[in-house]
């Protein structure tokens, strides 16, 4: 029997066509995806910042030790304050204060043995909430945007980069912090477009924003560590600076 003329297949054109809206389709959502995760970047670089300047002010303010914890598995960036003074310890995991993690008591347990004779108790630093730098209900830190981690964060204390578990920055009273750099990435993306680097001045608290990746300046004398212009000695524009003096 002859099928009724109204019933016909699909053609290849048609086929095509469908196809075609699909990849366009697929392309505006993966585009507009990745306008979103860069906004979010900047807007945790924005953040980090932020907190960078508020430990910074605090510090001369309060006349305490602050430090930022930057808490790579949470996503976390935290304010803490000591109310003892911290002589800040060379290649040490918390630099010199009391550890907050089981791999940092393991660390300074290993690193205590090699020492001999009695050693002098670590400050402790307890999290606080402060004025410009407000925190969600239940949360001891701030977090990162939706997708944004950190790759890796370089201080002034530590020869080796801190790439898991915490990383930490130190502030003093009268206005000095460390040096550092602090990488963040979209989805812990290592290509150069999705990095940001934000480098500490150590005397100033200024923040300069990069895109990329960027290591610490490490000075080779007393003099360059002391220079107010770090991070400079690049060719490369700052996407901003925030913060200093």
């Amino acid at each position: 029997m002859r099928k009724s003329g109204r019933e016909r297949g699909v053609t290849l054109v048609e086929v095509l066509l469908v196809v075609a809206i699909i990849g366009v389709a697929t392309g505006l959502v993966l585009l507009g995806s990745g306008f979103a995760d860069s906004a979010r970047l900047r807007r945790s670089s924005v953040m980090i910042a932020s907190a960078v300047r508020v430990a910074f002010g605090r510090a001369n303010a309060t006349s305490k030790v602050e430090r930022l914890v930057f808490n790579f598995d949470r996503r976390t960036v935290a304010i803490e304050e000591s109310s003892k003074q911290l002589h800040l310890a060379r290649n040490d995991r918390t630099g010199g204060a009391e550890a907050a993690t089981e791999a940092e008591r393991k660390a300074i347990t290993e690193a205590e043995a090699i020492l001999q004779g009695p050693h002098a108790p670590r400050p402790s630093f307890h999290p606080i909430k402060t004025f410009g730098f407000s925190v969600e209900k239940g949360m001891t830190g701030k977090a990162l945007d939706r997708n944004i981690r950190f790759l890796q964060i370089e201080t002034g204390h530590q020869d080796d980069i801190v790439k898991t578990d915490q990383a930490y920055l130190y502030f003093w009273p009268g206005g000095q912090t460390e040096r550092a750099a602090i990488q963040i990435s979209i989805n812990g993306s290592t290509n150069e477009n999705d990095v940001v680097t934000l480098l500490v001045s150590p005397l100033t608290g200024k923040v300069d924003i990069r895109k990329g990746k960027w290591t610490m300046p490490r000075p080779r004398d007393d003099s360059e560590g002391s220079e107010r212009l770090d991070p400079e000695g690049s060719s490369s524009t700052p996407l901003f600076s925030h913060g200093g003096k």
